[in-house]
């Protein structure tokens, strides 16, 4: 049997880890710049959560939700108090394409209304709702194609408004920052706007923190940096477990449960809570949180006057990088040359760094320089 071929490999076989370290099956070491699509949050086998993993391992790795599962009421508390949001729920299952599904019939119950509303750049997930909400045709199959489900344009706030006066619709969705779009940061006044208009027409507003959660922008949250912007629904995954398949959403406390009314066989079992856990006092134990955000602000001004580079976005550790030319042969030289990985995004000139929390800032530095010299190789006229 061969493996359905859907993946353009990277010619490496990481066989371990640590830290922000890789080292592949020939003994060759690499820096990861990219932590699997921003899912390394605390870095590779950390001793504290691999402790954690194993001791529950020992004890129970799995039951289903038909039983007492006493370490998803302590990681909710937990997960509650770190992220400043101990008044919401937590409904918990295994990505973030499955969270973002939940949230998205979780509106549809609460409001009863079919329509959503998401925007350019977007990327939400590969499952039904999930994709059809994402801002990319050629993963859209025609099966998941709907006409309630509107992609409009980001930052116009007009746009949403006329469409919601249009009524059916029942959430607006959008990511905290972009990730695949290319580390697109909505404005302070976008968010705000799209709270006023949720709240004025009884729409859910769902913040997709899918890649831009657990510290990786300096705030637990991306759209904390906006203030008393508060959703309906925060959806969660990736850095949320460290590797450990683990995705969840925050839910407002307006929103009435009911049994059978979401479910999951796999989300929130014994192992998952466990992993869930280790990050989440890592980032406390290590303030990993204002690292993201120290670490952020000095690796921006750092790339600022690089010849090459025509813009740097982001926060923490969630940056964009614009190029004078296409990205993808700026970051194979850096595999091949300098053993570094980095992040591409559908923005075809833009590089992506989503690092461990914990990578240090010469590691960082590092990468600043190997960048310098392959930008200085092949210059590109404007």
């Amino acid at each position: 049997m061969n493996l359905f071929d859907v993946y353009p490999l990277i010619p490496v076989t990481p066989v371990k880890a640590l830290g922000a370290k890789l080292w592949d099956d020939q003994g060759q070491e690499y820096l990861d710049l990219y932590g699997g699509h921003a899912v390394i949050s605390i870095g590779h086998t950390h001793p504290y959560y691999v402790k954690r993993i194993e001791d529950q391992l020992n004890k129970i790795a799995f039951y289903s939700n038909s039983v007492q599962i006493p370490i998803q009421k302590e990681y909710a508390e937990k997960l509650g108090n770190l992220s400043g949001y101990p008044e919401y729920n937590l409904f918990l299952c295994n990505s973030g394409a499955e969270a973002n599904e939940n949230a998205i019939k979780l509106a549809s119950f609460e409001t009863g209304k079919s329509g959503f509303i998401a925007f350019s750049g977007g990327f939400h997930g590969r499952t039904s709702a999930a994709v059809a909400l994402t801002d990319n045709p050629k993963i859209i199959a025609p099966c998941n194609a709907r006409e309630d489900f509107q992609i409009l344009p980001w930052g116009d706030l007009q746009a949403v408004e006329l469409r919601v006066k249009e009524g059916n619709i029942a959430g607006i969705i959008i990511e905290g920052i972009q990730g695949v779009g290319g580390i697109q940061v909505p404005s302070p006044e976008f968010l705000t706007g799209l709270a006023h208009i949720a709240k004025d027409f009884g729409v859910k507003l769902i913040l997709d923190e899918v890649q831009s959660g657990f510290g990786r922008t300096g705030k637990f949250f991306a759209h904390q940096w906006v203030k008393d912007i508060k959703p309906d629904i925060i959806s969660m995954a990736k850095g949320m477990g460290n590797g450990f398949p683990i995705g969840g959403i925050l839910i407002s406390p307006e929103f009435r449960a009911s049994y059978g009314l979401l479910g999951t066989t796999f989300g929130g079992n014994h192992l998952a809570c466990a992993a869930g856990l280790g990050v989440v006092e890592v980032l406390e134990q290590e303030d990993l949180i204002q690292r993201s955000a120290d670490l952020g602000v000095q690796l921006k001004e750092s790339l600022q006057d690089i010849p090459g580079i025509v813009e740097v976005r982001g926060q923490g550790l969630m940056i964009g990088i614009d190029l004078d030319r296409d990205a993808a042969s700026v970051r194979s030289e850096l595999v091949k040359k300098y053993h570094m990985f980095t992040g591409s995004a559908a923005t075809k000139n833009t590089i992506r760094l989503l690092p461990p929390l914990n990578i240090e800032w010469n590691q960082l530095n590092s990468f600043i320089t190997a960048l310098k010299e392959v930008l200085a190789q092949s210059p590109i006229l404007k």
